[in-house]
């Protein structure tokens, strides 16, 4: 690909390293080791199956973490120990409180449609917090709030910024629409998958839904992610790409092993 906007390394679960310019940004950060407990929140538990691509001691120096939602398997007991509690950490207002007590000093709840911006020199990297339902109905209510995010970066001058969509742990829902109207261009899309349930009930998007997602906020390029790393993740990558063959979504897709580095898209190309 000419020209990459930055770059995306994929380090296990939901947690991406993101390289934009001079920016780098962390992702949903689960770093326990295969055969670990993870706590899901209401009594669930569930072993991790393989290894992260990094240990958290590894990380290069971070402008900022974005996470989803505050369960096990998207910031765990190593992150917590291991991130540098000055971070600016982009989160729900419910897990910016949490970690808030927990030592980390610099979180920022956001509600849907907030955003925040840093800076650096003439660049700029910009979050906004975007629509997000975990569970659909009654369900709802026993888990915690969660939000998709647009990572947009703006190298500085006239240049169009690049636009990473992170899903998040999202089943497909009507309010998305508005993600498409708000940005006629995405040019990367981390999709979180899994067909994750419990009791029968869908916690986060399996194949089908992974595809009507795309159909939605259609995305120049897909990289899909927590499909595979616990138990209770039961649609595995198989059901999207083959969904995605045969339903032809406006989104190229590409997947991408623990600990390999690819380019993002610039705008236009």
């Amino acid at each position: 690909m000419d020209d990459p906007a930055g770059t995306l390394t994929f380090i296990g679960n939901a947690t991406v390293l993101l390289r934009l310019g001079p920016f780098t940004v962390l992702t949903d950060p689960n770093f326990l080791r295969r055969g670990q407990w993870s706590y899901f929140g209401q009594g669930l538990v569930s072993r991790r199956r393989h290894d992260p691509a990094l240990r958290v001691d590894e990380l290069p120096e971070l402008d900022a973490v974005v996470l989803s939602h505050l369960h096990g398997d998207h910031f765990d007991r190593v992150a917590a120990r291991g991130l540098d509690k000055d971070v600016p950490l982009l989160t729900t207002p419910h897990a910016a409180r949490r970690l808030g007590r927990r030592g980390f000093r610099a979180t920022e709840g956001m509600a849907t449609w907030a955003s925040t911006t840093l800076t650096r020199g003439p660049a700029r990297l910009s979050v906004t917090s975007l629509p997000g339902r975990h569970a659909l109905g009654a369900v709802a209510r026993l888990l915690p709030p969660v939000m998709g995010s647009m990572v947009e970066f703006w190298p500085g001058g006239t240049a169009e910024p690049v636009r990473v969509y992170l899903s998040g742990d999202t089943l497909v829902h009507r309010d998305l629409d508005e993600i498409r109207e708000r940005y006629d261009r995405v040019d990367l899309g981390v999709v979180h998958l899994g067909g994750t349930k419990v009791l029968g009930v869908l916690l986060t998007m399996d194949g089908e839904q992974g595809v009507d997602l795309l159909e939605v906020v259609r995305p120049r390029l897909t990289v899909p992610v927590h499909f595979d790393d616990y138990g209770l993740m039961k649609s595995p990558l198989s059901d999207f790409t083959g969904a995605a063959r045969r339903r032809r979504p406006p989104s190229e897709i590409t997947c991408v092993g623990r600990g390999q580095t690819i380019p993002i898209p610039a705008p236009g190309h």
